[in-house]
């Protein structure tokens, strides 16, 4: 238990990505990366709109209300 092992873990919704595991080279956006790729392998900030009401109107959109959730869930994940 709790030895090091050389194995890469592949995740199944997008092949490319990979996670490797080293406690010496750290940095500060991989985990938001892996956090995007869930999010869009889930579709979970895509669904807020089926249970969010949309009550702006006019001048007051100037963004959508996907990219405005996905940076009020990301920005406190990375820390900001």
């Amino acid at each position: 238990m709790g030895e090091k092992t050389r194995e890469t873990l592949k995740l199944q919704f997008d092949k490319r990505l990979r996670l490797e595991f080293h406690g010496a080279r750290i940095t500060s956006d991989a985990g938001l990366l892996a956090c995007r790729e869930l999010d869009g392998a889930l579709g979970l900030t895509e669904m807020a709109p089926i249970y969010l009401q949309e009550t702006r109107g006019g001048r007051n959109v100037q963004h959508e209300l996907v990219p405005l959730i996905r940076q009020s869930v990301y920005s406190p994940l990375g820390g900001i």
